[in-house]
């Protein structure tokens, strides 16, 4: 039971990364971003798998930070995953020019943390791990929209 709460907070061992584990984990969320960029419905289908990622790994926080002997430890990267998505949610698909733009600003905001995700972290277990990377991708998500409004790419699956 143990490896198959590990393979799912992990992102399919993605976590257990000996280098960088929350960037590797962030790679599953472009896994998944880019499997659904051609579904009709992109936003909702997005939306859906962020609270059912959620519901599944928050009862798990607890269970990981016993695991792994510490606070929001490095194998929980389904945060990664959740925060990605939500920095590439839009109405339409994304580009890949987007899931790679998005990766990096993502990164930077999980990294630098910026209020209120670093307050985030305070809540204690499974909400705490995955708020404060939710927050981060909200961050990455207005920045997301700041750069289609000034940057012209095609940002978005057949366009705009």
């Amino acid at each position: 039971m143990n490896l198959l709460k590990l393979a799912i907070v992990s992102c399919g061992f993605l976590g257990c990364s000996p280098f960088a584990p929350g960037t590797v984990g962030t790679l599953g969320g472009v896994a998944i971003a880019f499997l659904l960029k051609d579904t009709e419905n992109y936003l909702v289908w997005s939306l859906v798998t962020c609270a059912v990622l959620y519901a599944i790994t928050a009862p798990l926080g607890r269970w990981a930070e016993t695991y792994a002997k510490k606070k929001d430890p490095g194998i929980f990267v389904m945060d990664e995953v959740i925060g990605y998505l939500i920095t590439v949610a839009w109405t339409r698909g994304p580009s890949l020019t987007a899931l790679v733009v998005a990766f990096f600003v993502f990164r930077f905001f999980d990294i630098l943390k910026p209020p209120p995700a670093r307050q985030m972290e305070h809540i204690g277990g499974g909400h705490g791990i995955l708020l404060d990377d939710v927050m981060a991708g909200l961050w990455g998500l207005a920045t997301m929209v700041v750069a289609r409004l000034l940057i012209d790419v095609p940002w978005t699956v057949g366009g705009a």
